[in-house]
């Protein structure tokens, strides 16, 4: 069996930087052997018809798009798919604009480090204030996993049990303590989804390490070796500009 994948853009925003460029945040629809997958939410129904004072507050910093069609459940159905039909959701980290869309889909499991999930209740760093409490009021339905001894082209990783094409969660850590990539095994080849361990856009000439350790961890140097030594794997960034969702088909 092989894994077909579409590439979705679960929220728009603007970057606080220069230059202000408008981005989208990656979230990847996968069909397996065991129902939907989704990679990532990005924002849900409840961000925009009842948003949190975070959750206001992250959309004006950010000139969010403030448009509940974005929602991942909404564009899944006008798909013609039944959002009801994702039984999985694996998430790269926990932060508001990465598991936003959680509570529309409260029937899946939802696959996610164990470390990243008691960074959750025990926040430490200050980029582990990102998460917001609304996202997880429903009762996710939890699957923690932990390393196991198991590699995936050289990284520590897990795979996800019973799950078919192969999913494996890839610690990336640094943006928050528990931050994964996820690599998929696709019809043609593998993606691996790098998250927020990345910079934007893939964007490898991002500067000195000294300035994205703070924010997006240690792991750009072997992130960039890794995709020069293996051109098969399709890398993408938790974070691409809005063209890069409109050569996909997405916007």
């Amino acid at each position: 069996m092989v894994m077909p994948i579409r590439i979705l853009n679960g929220f728009s925003k603007s970057l606080p930087w220069p230059p202000y460029r408008r981005i989208g945040a990656v979230c990847l629809l996968a069909e397996t052997n065991d129902g939907l997958l989704l990679v990532d939410t990005g924002l849900g129904l409840h961000d925009y018809e009842q948003p949190t004072r975070m959750m206001r507050d992250f959309m004006t910093v950010m000139r969010a798009v403030r448009d509940p069609d974005l929602a991942l459940v909404r564009q899944i159905a006008r798909s013609g798919r039944d959002p009801g039909t994702v039984r999985h959701i694996v998430l790269s980290h926990l932060h508001l604009d990465h598991a936003g869309g959680l509570p529309d889909f409260p029937q899946a499991q939802v696959h996610v480090a164990r470390r990243e999930y008691e960074t959750l209740r025990h926040p430490r760093k200050l980029l582990e204030i990102a998460y917001n409490k609304a996202d997880f009021a429903h009762g996710p339905r939890w699957n923690l996993h932990d390393l196991r001894g198991e590699t995936w082209y050289g990284f520590d990783a897990v795979r996800l049990p019973g799950i078919e094409p192969q999913v494996w969660l890839v610690p990336l850590p640094g943006h928050t303590s528990g931050h994964c990539g996820v690599a998929l095994q696709t019809e043609t080849g593998w993606v691996f989804f790098c998250g927020d361990a990345a910079p934007v856009n893939l964007d490898f000439r991002f500067g000195p390490v000294a300035l994205y350790r703070p924010t997006i961890g240690p792991h750009v140097p072997r992130l960039k070796a890794f995709a020069a030594a293996h051109p098969e794997v399709r890398l993408i960034a938790g974070h691409m500009f809005l063209d890069f969702f409109e050569k996909e088909g997405t916007k």
